[in-house]
């Protein structure tokens, strides 16, 4: 973990292997699979002509070469011929067979494009639903600790639901322009007149006042001392919660062995949505980390929205904020 949806060319990622949207001669083609022979140089071809070629939903791998990836894993995805025809399970096998493929030759990044949704004629929608879903389903698993990368070559092709992004969108506008208040509660209040900013930076006077009772309240538990209770009393264990999180093992790793560690927003986003918080209990675990959740903020409205609709789907939410050029919760992507 985690899963992260990026906009980029792939083959210029620096990672442990790619993933190649191969036709099933693997001898290259049009597309991503021309761009990353090229970028790789001959060599790839020639080890690809050692492999005799690959059935659609299969996966093979070759080193990268000229790349900065290590390996690159050819797969085929299937054509889509109106969806009846098994391209679904297709599709999820070129996912599965990359993942094992990646894992049994200790990956911890891997970046895939997005198979078949090109000229195979895969609907972008669906083909995305099919990658995020199988990708979720394999982090999911304890044993298995990657990151992996959905690298979206194009904002114009990409494509989510119009019902959701729509309802979104009307929500994030609404409040926009009529600047409700957040909540009828201290967090609300302070997060209005410091909307954004740390704790340190606000200074409101009234504002500072309601912190400074805020904390004389709860002055002896940290953002890490409230996480690590919420998780116990939540009934999770510390590998679901941060992979619910869409968080690396090793900055939970920080952040559990630190009592003052300071989080970025968006991780403490991350473990509101995987701890299912109300937006009461949201904005309290946001206030231990010196943030609010601003009604000025576009991102901050679209996670308002989920948890007021009681969606804490982290990689639907993060496809909307993508969508909607928003910083993605969870953690951070290299740059």
């Amino acid at each position: 973990m985690p899963l992260l949806i990026i906009q980029g060319d792939i083959t210029r990622l620096k990672c442990d292997a790619i993933v190649n949207a191969a036709n099933n001669s693997l001898l290259g083609g049009g597309g991503v699979d021309g761009a990353i022979h090229r970028a790789a140089g001959p060599k790839l071809l020639e080890e690809c002509r050692k492999l005799h070629g690959c059935d659609t939903g299969e996966a093979k791998i070759t080193s990268g070469y000229n790349l900065d990836a290590k390996y690159v894993i050819h797969t085929v995805g299937p054509i889509y011929r109106g969806g009846m025809r098994g391209e679904r399970e297709l599709l999820e096998s070129c996912y599965k067979n990359s993942l094992k493929l990646a894992s049994e030759n200790n990956c911890e990044t891997v970046a895939f494009p997005m198979i078949s949704a090109g000229v195979y004629g895969y609907p972008f929608d669906e083909a995305l639903e099919v990658a995020v879903t199988t990708i979720s389903t394999f982090l999911d698993n304890e044993e298995n600790d990657m990151t992996v990368y959905i690298v979206i070559f194009s904002k114009r092709d990409y494509q989510i639901s119009h019902e959701l992004f729509d309802d979104v969108n009307r929500f994030v506008k609404d409040r926009m322009i009529f600047k409700a208040p957040l909540r009828g509660n201290i967090f609300g209040a302070v997060a209005n007149k410091c909307a954004g900013a740390t704790m340190y930076e606000c200074t409101d006077a009234s504002a500072d006042a309601s912190v400074e009772d805020y904390v004389k309240t709860h002055k002896d538990e940290s953002f890490t001392q409230m996480l690590l209770r919420l998780i116990d009393e939540k009934g999770m264990t510390d590998v679901e919660a941060y992979k619910k999180a869409n968080v690396d093992r090793k900055l939970f790793s920080k952040i559990r062995s630190n009592a003052s560690y300071h989080p970025r927003k968006v991780t403490v986003l991350g473990f509101a949505i995987a701890l299912k918080l109300t937006l009461d209990e949201t904005d309290e675990l946001l206030m231990k980390a010196g943030y609010a959740l601003s009604d000025s903020d576009t991102g901050d409205l679209v996670v308002e929205y989920f948890i007021t609709n009681e969606i804490y789907d982290i990689n639907q939410i993060n496809e909307v904020l993508f969508a909607m050029d928003q910083t993605l919760i969870g953690e951070y992507y290299p740059a």
